[in-house]
């Protein structure tokens, strides 16, 4: 046991040279989450994964809008990943949840996370009852692995994020989005399980070299 926890500190150690002062700074924490995490069930593996998990997401959302970084916290605990906090409008919601899916290893994202300046009574209660209408043929479609999907409804455009199983749970899920009533739009971040995020190569996979030019 005393050797796993050594090997636990030394990983989080390591996870501190990975990237830029933003992801640095979430390091601070990591040595006693994985020092924990590996004496419980799931053990080191599990606990490295979600210390991987969390590292790319932070990466992701300083990549794209330090904002998001600035305004949202995620907890990570075998690949369920919990984001909570509060941005100033829809559009950073949707991106924050849409790059926590992207990360390698996730299962499922709950989003937590509110908006301080909606669009108008009536545009958030639209967009509530498009999300919970959507949410409710989901968790109710024996076909449908509702639990890793998540919806967000902005001024009337749905966006779909997750892993569907296969391309007819897709199907049927962006059959329930197009046809709720009042939706606009359908953007969908899904993708298919097993299939790699774009940017992301899977663990213990090398690039693949350069092709060559010229006559074959």
């Amino acid at each position: 046991m005393k050797r796993i926890f050594l090997t636990a500190s030394a990983l989080a150690l390591m996870s501190l040279s990975l990237s830029s002062c933003g992801v640095v700074g979430i390091a601070a924490g990591v040595g006693a989450t994985v020092g924990v995490a590996a004496a419980q069930e799931g053990g080191l593996k599990g606990a490295t994964t979600d210390v991987s998990i969390r590292v790319a997401i932070t990466d992701a959302w300083l990549k794209e809008n330090p904002e998001i970084y600035k305004h949202c916290s995620l907890t990570v605990r075998e690949g369920r990943v919990l984001l909570t906090g509060t941005v100033p409008n829809p559009d950073m919601r949707v991106d924050a949840v849409r790059l926590a899916w992207q990360a390698d290893g996730v299962r499922q994202v709950i989003n937590e996370i509110s908006v301080a300046k909606g669009e108008g009574v009536t545009g958030y209660v639209t967009d509530s009852w498009i999300t919970g209408q959507i949410k409710t043929h989901l968790t109710f479609d024996k076909y449908i692995q509702s639990i890793n999907y998540t919806i967000d409804t902005v001024n009337g455009t749905v966006y779909l994020m997750g892993v569907a199983q296969d391309q007819k749970e897709l199907d049927r899920v962006l059959d329930y989005a197009r046809n709720t009533k009042h939706v606009k739009n359908v953007v969908s971040y899904v993708r298919l399980r097993g299939e790699t995020p774009p940017g992301v190569l899977p663990a213990s996979e090398e690039a693949p070299p350069p092709k060559k030019t010229g006559a074959q």
